[in-house]
């Protein structure tokens, strides 16, 4: 019976110290900033996957208790985002919307542990649901609390899926890619990780590893430069409300082009596998 207990003491040590290392990790990933746009919002070095990584190897409650936790630092690190918002209302909403729901749907990483088999493709499908639930509390809070503040009132849907995109769409893709090179590496099924025995890469393959990141990266440069080409006013500041030179055709391309990339990374990970597997 002791002997029960001491093991099952160990596991939530071994538990509590892993989910901290972690959430530490995706802590400094946050601070670690490819961009920043001026109104909030910034491009991360994957700084969800190590949360995404708790919520895969624990349970659904273990996984949404420590996304909270992590939504409420990065409440703390940005304190100053408060000073913009007038009423109490408003703060309840910046801080739930932007920062403590927003981050607390990584723990949803794990949502397809139970229903895909193949780890690397429940944790991609959890990082994608992860990403579009953190997409839209961004939209939420933008064309709600934000309008009037840094959201011009008039069309602030647009505004705030126009704005919202322009950072969550490459953190998207960014984390997708961290997360499907992590799954295929290492086996987060077992109560140690261990790394995944795998066989030495065709040159095919690799080849198709660097057309698929060529790919994503086409598709970061032309968000960045088309979203914040329109951001800037004459005098070269940046403007939120110079949003509304962006023509209905520019918005299509940008939808379009960013499915496209999409499409072709998807593309050359199937061709890749196929490749990887035939030879």
């Amino acid at each position: 019976m002791n002997t029960t207990k001491r093991n099952k003491n160990s596991l939530k040590v071994k538990r509590l110290t892993e989910s901290a290392i972690l959430i530490a990790l995706a802590t400094v990933l946050s601070v670690l900033k490819l961009y920043e746009m001026p109104y909030g919002g910034s491009l991360t070095l994957a700084s969800m996957m190590p949360i995404m990584i708790i919520a895969y190897r624990n349970s659904m409650a273990w996984g949404m208790s420590c996304a909270f936790i992590y939504g409420v630092i990065q409440q703390l690190l940005s304190v100053s985002t408060l000073s913009y918002v007038t009423t109490w209302q408003s703060v309840v909403a910046v801080i739930l919307l932007d920062y403590v729901v927003a981050f607390a749907v990584c723990g949803l990483g794990g949502a397809f542990r139970k229903v895909t088999k193949n780890q690397t493709a429940a944790m991609l499908e959890g990082a994608l649901l992860c990403c579009f639930l953190r997409y839209v509390c961004h939209l939420i809070s933008g064309c709600t609390v934000w309008a009037g503040l840094s959201i011009p009132t008039e069309a602030a849907f647009l505004y705030s899926l126009l704005y919202n995109a322009a950072y969550m769409i490459p953190e998207t893709l960014i984390t997708l890619g961290a997360v499907y090179y992590v799954s295929t590496q290492i086996d987060f099924t077992k109560e140690l990780p261990v790394r995944k025995k795998t066989e030495r890469e065709s040159v095919g393959g690799i080849v198709m590893g660097i057309l698929g990141g060529a790919v994503l990266l086409a598709g970061f440069i032309y968000d960045v430069i088309t979203v914040f080409s329109h951001m800037q006013n004459e005098s070269g500041e940046f403007d939120i409300t110079a949003l509304t030179a962006m023509e209905g055709d520019t918005v299509k391309w940008l939808i379009i082009i960013n499915v496209i990339c999409a499409v072709l990374f998807a593309i050359t990970k199937v061709v890749k596998a196929r490749i990887n597997n035939n030879k």
